[in-house]
C-alpha cells in the first residue's frame, strides 16, 4: 500500500535520535510515516537499531532527540517479541487473556474474544493446553494471539519467527497476512530476511548502522492476498533482488 490520502496517517517519526550512555548513538534522524493498514518491514543488519526503533515506538523507551507523533492521539499497540515469553504455569487461553487481566477484565468476560483469538491462530483445540506441550510454532501462535486479542491499531513484531524452521517461518508468514487482512491492523515489523520482508510487506524500509539510520525505502506493489504462487514468481525474485542491493548498500554504508 502507498500512504494515499484516502488513508489516515497513524503515526509520524521525526528527526528520531537515540543515544546510550551519551556515546553509543543507537538511531540519527529517523524519519518514518506510518498509514492505517500498512505492513511495514524494518530490514538491516545487526546493530542498525531496528529494534530500538520498535520500542521508541511501544514506548518502552524514549528519545534522545526527535518527535514521535501519533495522528489522531495514542492508539493501542501490541508487541510480539522474538521469544514468545509466555507463562509456563498458565494455560494457552489464560497467556491469552492476560493483557486484559492486566486491564482488570475477568476471564470469564473476555473469553469469547480470547476463543476469537485463539481461532484466527488455529489453536483453539489447545486452549488447556500448556506452554511445554507445544511446539516452537505454536507457542508463537500464542504470543500473536495474545497480541491481537485487544484489537489493536499496531502491532509491532521485533523478528518473532526468527528462531523457527523454514517450513514453520513460511507457514507463519502466510498466516500473519490472513490475520492482518482480517483485522485490518497496522504492522511494523522487524527481520534480516530479503524473503520475509518482501513476501510480507507493502513497505521495506532498509537501515544501515553506526549510527542506526534509513538508507531506502522499496515498496513492494505485488497485490496481495501473496500466495504460494507469488514466493516462486519471477517478480517476486526481482523484488528480493532489489531488496539485497540495498541492503548491501546498507551494510557498505556502516
Amino acid at each position: 500500500m502507498d500512504g494515499s490520502p484516502t488513508r489516515q496517517r497513524l503515526l509520524t517519526l521525526t528527526g528520531v535520535d537515540k543515544v546510550f550512555g551519551g556515546e553509543v548513538v543507537a538511531l540519527r534522524g529517523l524519519d518514518l510515516d506510518v498509514f492505517e493498514g500498512d505492513f511495514i518491514s524494518l530490514l538491516g543488519p545487526s546493530g542498525c537499531g531496528k529494534s530500538t526503533a520498535l520500542r521508541l515506538i511501544a514506548g518502552l523507551s524514549h528519545p534522545t532527540s526527535g518527535r514521535i507523533a501519533w495522528e489522531a492521539g495514542e492508539q493501542s499497540l501490541s508487541v510480539v517479541f522474538q521469544e514468545p515469553t509466555l507463562m509456563p504455569w498458565a494455560t494457552v487461553a489464560q497467556n491469552v487473556w492476560l493483557p486484559m487481566r492486566l486491564k482488570g477484565q475477568g476471564f470469564a468476560a473476555v473469553r469469547g474474544e480470547i476463543m476469537d483469538a485463539l481461532k484466527l491462530v488455529g489453536l483453539e483445540k489447545f486452549q488447556n493446553a500448556y506452554p511445554r506441550e507445544l511446539s516452537g510454532g505454536m507457542k508463537m501462535r500464542v504470543s500473536i494471539a495474545r497480541a491481537m486479542v485487544t484489537h489493536p491499531k499496531l502491532i509491532l513484531m521485533d523478528e518473532p519467527f526468527a528462531a523457527l524452521d523454514e517450513i514453520t517461518r513460511f507457514k507463519l508468514n502466510n498466516d500473519l497476512l490472513a490475520m492482518q487482512a482480517k483485522l485490518g491492523c497496522t504492522v511494523i515489523f522487524v527481520t534480516h530476511s530479503v524473503f520475509e520482508s518482501v513476501f510480507l510487506s507493502d513497505r521495506i524500509v532498509v537501515m544501515a548502522a553506526r549510527p542506526g539510520r534509513v538508507i531506502e525505502e522499496l515498496p513492494v506493489t505485488a497485490p496481495y492476498p501473496r500466495t504460494e504462487e507469488f514466493r516462486t514468481s519471477a517478480e517476486y525474485a526481482a523484488w528480493c533482488r532489489g531488496a539485497s542491493d540495498a541492503l548491501n548498500r546498507a551494510i557498505g554504508a556502516a
